[in-house]
């Protein structure tokens, strides 16, 4: 497992000065910021105190981890836990009042929504950063440098009997395919299943199913028929083992890149990741200034945890939705 990605990351900040801190780009006190400067000097970063309660994607957690991170160097006083129960699963922790935030790597769905509004959960979606969801095979393959929606649709669908990857294209060897992928509660396994066999959930059932896409990358990685898929950070970190496919999603080749997924060029597969915090927890001065400093720095966040950053429009839009929660949230 990555030093990114793990089952709960309890992140605690480094002993630092509070006055070498008050410089930090991102304070998330920036009105006490703004009126210091008004008056010509600036005022110290007001120390927060308490824990901040985040689970939900796997693939969203290294962002989380990387704010939480960032966030410690500026309040060391402050805790934050990211766990990895994975989209579904943070969901049903985030609706039954157990978390402050949720990662998510999908929309919330509408009986997640219900389950939420029973309990009197208000929250916002965020969208934090763009992946591009990469089919990845093994070093060795050299014939599937692309792969159309629709070959893809071929191997996956439910009832699928493709063995060899002489049966998705008669050119390609007849070398056995052994398949590796998201687990069925990983927004990532909806999102694949959605955008490339026609409906969420619906997939073939004999390959092997992980919550942690490294045991993907070992699988893949370790079998020269092999192909998988995750998000984008996790083939970068593991490079030097895979190779990304090219997806012809209709108009060409196309390879996961940042401006492919920004552009969206890399269709179907490109997609936002998002976070979900609750309008309650943000009446916790240590839970808004988190969220705060989220919104303020996501650009650093998404690069640090090798994400694919926001676009301008997506950019405004976040910072809409964060004045749109605190609003709800009294603030």
């Amino acid at each position: 497992m990555s030093n990114r990605m793990r089952a709960a990351v309890a992140v605690t900040a480094c002993a630092l000065a509070l006055a070498a801190c008050g410089g930090n780009q991102g304070n998330p006190t920036s009105e006490a910021g703004a009126s210091g400067a008004a008056t010509g000097a600036a005022e110290p970063t007001k120390e927060l105190a308490g824990d901040v309660k985040v689970d939900g994607s796997s693939t969203v957690a290294p962002l989380s981890t990387a704010a939480a991170e960032l966030f410690a160097e500026q309040q060391a006083k402050v805790r934050v836990t990211v766990g990895t129960s994975g989209t579904g699963g943070g969901f049903e922790k985030f609706c039954n009042g157990e978390t402050d935030i949720s990662n998510a790597s999908r929309p919330i769905k509408d009986e997640e929504k219900a389950a939420c509004q029973a309990k009197g959960i208000t929250y916002e979606e965020f969208t934090v950063a763009n992946d591009a969801l990469t089919v990845v095979v093994h070093k060795d393959n050299t014939w599937a440098t692309c792969l159309t929606v629709e070959q893809l649709k071929k191997i996956w669908e439910p009832g699928s009997k493709v063995s060899s990857w002489k049966q998705v294209d008669a050119k390609f060897p007849d070398e056995p395919l052994k398949l590796f992928g998201a687990g069925t509660d990983s927004g990532t396994f909806d999102y694949f299943t959605d955008v490339i066999n026609g409906e969420e959930g619906a997939s073939r059932t004999d390959y092997s199913p992980s919550e942690d896409d490294n045991v993907t990358v070992q699988g893949v990685s370790g079998s020269k028929g092999g192909l998988g898929y995750f998000g984008f950070s996790y083939f970068e970190e593991n490079a030097d083992k895979l190779k990304a496919v090219q997806i012809d999603g209709g108009g060409g080749c196309v390879a996961p890149s940042v401006q492919s997924a920004q552009d969206g060029t890399y269709k179907p597969l490109a997609r936002p990741l998002f976070i979900y915090p609750k309008a309650e927890s943000l009446k916790r001065p240590e839970v808004l200034g988190f969220v705060e400093y989220y919104v303020a720095n996501h650009k650093q966040i998404a690069e640090d945890a090798k994400f694919i950053p926001l676009n301008a429009q997506q950019e405004g839009e976040l910072k809409a939705d964060l004045d749109k929660l605190k609003s709800q949230a009294g603030g």
